[in-house]
């Protein structure tokens, strides 16, 4: 994880960037004692995790969280003050937690295991397979930059979290079913623009890769295909991803269901 570490006084940032340092979550700390500086950086780069105080010079730490959030909806924000009657406030902007001063690694440990244990549950893309197949972000629409590598996901969904080799999603996506080097080449450009689709939503856990197969994680996607598979909702009237012609035979199994 990437972190931003923010306060305009110099001993308080760097005992706070040394306890965010000290866990074993945090690859990246990033520092700044201003909070434009901090907003400049992040307007070109992602922070996963971002420690701010509340009460700095300038805009302060609950304007600068107002607008990290807006450029990066999915950074969790914990608030770092010595004043706690900033609390209503800072939860008003549904920030991840609120640390008093002194801050402690063991305190900062404590709210990076609750962020972690709490995207674990997390569904982080909805899925609608029955009819055309779609995928949405916070409710809205995914945008893939080429339609094959959105097939490639519908494909790998299709599978329902079984591992397929770049054989068998190279004969199920061209239909001509051939595995040549043209293909297998294209197939891992489509790769790549898939994980950084993925990857600039904060989803790119969804993709699972081993040695030789990929796959997609099911208990991040809220997918009505899997909802009926374990509990028969919502019902199914016939159509499933209509667009592929591959997806037919999965469609032709749920109507014998």
């Amino acid at each position: 994880m990437i972190a931003m570490t923010v306060d305009d006084e110099r001993l308080m940032l760097n005992a706070l960037a040394a306890a965010v340092k000290a866990s074993p979550d945090i690859s990246e700390v990033v520092e700044f004692s201003t909070c434009q500086t901090a907003l400049e950086w992040a307007a070109n780069n992602k922070p996963d995790i971002a420690f701010l105080d509340i009460s700095m010079r300038g805009m302060g730490g609950l304007t600068l969280a107002e607008k990290l959030l807006e450029i990066w909806p999915d950074c969790d924000v914990i608030f770092c003050t010595g004043y706690a009657e900033y609390a209503v406030e800072a939860f008003k902007i549904h920030v991840s937690g609120y640390l008093m001063k002194p801050i402690t690694a063991e305190a900062v440990q404590k709210e990076i295991d609750h962020i972690i244990g709490k995207k674990a549950k997390k569904k982080l893309l909805t899925v609608k397979c029955f009819g055309n197949f779609d995928v949405f972000f916070n409710n809205e629409p995914l945008i893939f930059k080429r339609k094959k590598t959105k097939e490639l996901l519908a494909f790998l969904i299709d599978r329902n979290g079984a591992g397929v080799t770049t054989n068998q999603i190279c004969a199920g996506l061209w239909d001509d079913g051939t595995d040549d080097a043209k293909n297998r080449n294209y197939l891992y450009q489509l790769l790549d623009d898939l994980r950084h689709t993925l990857k600039e939503v904060g989803a790119e856990s969804v993709l699972v890769k081993t040695n030789i197969t990929y796959a997609v994680d099911t208990e991040r996607l809220d997918c009505d295909y899997y909802n009926y598979l374990k509990n028969g909702k919502p019902e199914f009237y016939g159509e499933y991803m209509s667009q592929y012609s591959w997806a037919e035979v999965t469609g032709a199994l749920l109507m014998d269901r």
